[in-house]
């Protein structure tokens, strides 16, 4: 639902942006489910919530690597004019500070999945890194790599480039330190999830500029930004299930759909079981209950 109340920036496929003063912004996230950059009219309950759960912990939990944009998960700390839609917000939305946003996805890849197995299958390479050869689906990398992409409009894909593209576009002193501060993220997210038995295949980051400062923003290592395998289901050369909309993906390829608009409506079991991923996904990469994030105050 939209918060009248408020100056509405911009929607993306799941988040909502409004402005809150000179200095903060609300991010709002929405239940809505898209694939292959189209949303579907059928939304999946909590998802919102999971994700801004999973993003709020993953922010505390790597406070160590530098700052973010992140300011409160508190319906205490609601803007005055949206305090009365406290209920409808509460576990889904973020009180962020205003940042200047470096346009490009800081993706890393621990894993050969998606377009970078793509690519490596035809060139033998990801975003022009040679990569050694005999790896197959799902293999893990011998280290992770930093893999930039353009940040794409919606309903576009982003485009991997070379790192040489974003230190033409930031200067190589910003280029370089995107690069090592995301793979020293990734790194220590593998570790924890990994404890939990569940592999990073890969995920991406944004950043922003707040007074010169390099500040962490927007999502993090939701299972909508990032690729979450069962460890015990992982075996090289093939696709590992994962912990996102996989079950969305597959029902409506299945159905036959072109992947334009209008996206095809989702069943009860689907969207039940699309749902149960998400949940689990939170419990086990926090340790906590779901219930527990939905009753925070």
């Amino acid at each position: 639902m939209p918060l009248d109340a408020l100056p509405h920036l911009r929607s993306g496929k799941v988040r909502d942006l409004y402005d809150v003063d000179d200095h903060h912004l609300l991010l709002v996230v929405s239940d809505r489910v898209s694939t292959y950059d189209v949303i579907h009219p059928t939304p999946v309950p909590d998802k919102g919530r999971v994700l801004t759960g999973l993003a709020a912990f993953w922010f505390d939990h790597l406070r160590e690597f530098g700052p973010h944009h992140l300011v409160s998960t508190s319906t205490r700390d609601l803007p005055d004019a949206v305090a009365d839609e406290a209920d409808h917000l509460r576990g889904r939305f973020m009180l962020v500070r205003k940042v200047e946003i470096v346009p490009f996805e800081c993706v890393v890849r621990g894993y050969l999945a998606g377009s970078g197995w793509q690519e490596y299958r035809e060139r033998g390479t990801v975003c022009g890194l040679v990569l050694p050869e005999g790896l197959v689906e799902a293999d893990r990398l011998p280290e992770p790599i930093f893999t930039p992409a353009t940040k794409a409009e919606l309903g576009a894909h982003d485009e991997n480039v070379p790192f040489e593209v974003v230190e033409a576009a930031v200067g190589a002193e910003l280029a370089d330190r995107l690069r090592s501060r995301s793979l020293a993220l990734y790194l220590a997210a593998a570790v924890h999830a990994a404890e939990q038995g569940i592999l990073l295949a890969d995920t991406k980051f944004e950043f922003g500029l707040l007074d010169g400062e390099l500040v962490l923003a927007d999502e993090i290592l939701t299972p909508d930004s990032s690729r979450y395998w069962p460890a015990d289901r992982w075996t090289p050369g093939a696709t590992p299930p994962s912990f996102d909309k996989q079950y969305v993906r597959d029902y409506a390829t299945a159905t036959g759909w072109n992947r334009t608009p209008p996206a095809p409506a989702l069943p009860d079991d689907v969207v039940e079981a699309t749902r149960a991923r998400y949940v689990e996904a939170y419990e086990r990469l926090t340790g906590q209950p779901f219930t527990a994030w939905l009753e925070q105050p």
